[in-house]
């Protein structure tokens, strides 16, 4: 039985935009599979690992009958990837065996019954829409997703929360140690307040497939669920249940001390640092001092590196030590020429901020060498 006839790309584009969810070991094998709906010349795809679920929808797909089935989604992908990208391939269901054929390649794979295939089903009734463009929310993504935790008992904290209040949007991530927030402006208000707590694998699927336009995502935040709808692409995702910490308190409001430095002589200085540091605690000596930032790093070798920074600074001297991982972080994922660094004293968290914009804050704790 034909099912279609296309392109290799026709195939492989909605593929790869949902099988990046598959799981390669699954205590449920299906979840390994990718459904196929074949609706007159319309191809929907949809993945899921119960936690999530990607649908994405094409067309102009020729000929065949109207069918539903699942198949390996990592075989198939592998297989179309091999393919050469000119010439048609075809897809044909036998005897719950999939056939792909392209040229003179042929390959069967082996099928499980669309009817047990798990799904997660939108929401009803929303409690907020928001439409925001796919730019904007990759790249508030990108300040904040890194500072997330990972595999920490504190479960609310594996995740982003993204909160939607008047004609903002705030998106804030943190691992115990360290705090992003990030903050950008909403041309549609939403009330009332709303608040959600995104798991990790949803953020960084959707920092991975969020493309760097204008074009419109819009985001429905009801009850245990969000749903991210972009282009041909429908994400639906469960939330954290749990309380998030009260960033607001965390975020230090009166730090007396302030340096502007150029982020990236910085960011190259630290990586040079970086390379003779601990290998388990990455620890960095920070030495202000009037016109000069001292960077050292020693490791259990006893080998030290240096580096000098001239800065705009003239007051008491501070020596802090910092994680240089989650220094690094913050500065990658910055695109400005500048940043300001506030301090107190050598017990005390540093506040990174960029000049003359109060919608990023980065909090990062001081750590003993």
């Amino acid at each position: 039985m034909l099912l279609l006839t296309t392109t290799r790309d026709a195939l492989l584009a909605p593929l790869q935009s949902v099988a990046g969810i598959v799981e390669k070991r699954h205590t449920l094998p299906i979840l390994s599979n990718v459904l196929i709906e074949k609706r007159g010349d319309q191809l929907t795809m949809l993945a899921t690992d119960i936690e999530i679920q990607i649908r994405t929808t094409t067309g102009g797909h020729i000929g065949g009958e109207d069918v539903s089935i699942t198949v390996g989604a990592r075989k198939l992908q592998d297989i179309l990837r091999a393919l050469p990208d000119s010439g048609d391939i075809s897809l044909t269901l036998d005897d719950k065996r999939l056939t792909v054929k392209a040229g003179r390649s042929r390959f069967q794979l082996q099928t499980l019954p669309a009817a047990d295939y798990p799904r997660l089903s939108p929401p009803d009734e929303a409690a907020a829409r928001i439409t925001v463009s796919q730019r904007t929310f990759k790249r508030q993504l990108a300040q904040v997703s890194y500072s997330m935790a990972q595999q920490d008992i504190r479960y609310y904290l594996n995740g982003l929360l993204i909160i939607a209040d008047g004609s903002e949007l705030r998106m804030v991530a943190t691992d115990g140690h360290r705090l992003a927030y990030a903050a950008s402006d909403l041309e549609a208000p939403v009330t009332p307040r709303t608040e959600a707590i995104l798991p990790r694998k949803t953020v960084l699927e959707l920092a991975r497939q969020l493309a760097d336009n204008d074009d419109p995502l819009e985001i429905v935040l009801a009850g245990n669920q969000a749903v991210f709808r972009f282009g041909p692409i429908e994400l639906v995702t469960k939330l954290i249940d749990g309380k998030f910490p009260d960033y607001e308190r965390v975020i230090p409001q009166a730090h007396p001390k302030l340096v502007n430095f150029a982020r990236q002589p910085l960011l190259a200085a630290l990586q040079r640092a970086a390379i003779l540091t601990n290998e388990k605690f990455r620890g960095v000596r920070m030495v202000l001092e009037d016109g000069v930032l001292k960077i050292v790093s020693t490791n259990a070798e006893q080998e030290e590196a240096l580096e000098e920074l001239e800065i705009d600074y003239q007051g008491d001297k501070l020596d802090i030590g910092f994680n240089v991982t989650y220094l690094l972080d913050v500065l990658n994922n910055l695109s400005s020429e500048t940043v300001d660094w506030r301090f107190n004293d050598g017990n005390s968290s540093a506040l990174i901020t960029l000049p003359g914009n109060d919608k990023f804050k980065y909090v990062v704790m001081p750590m003993r060498i």
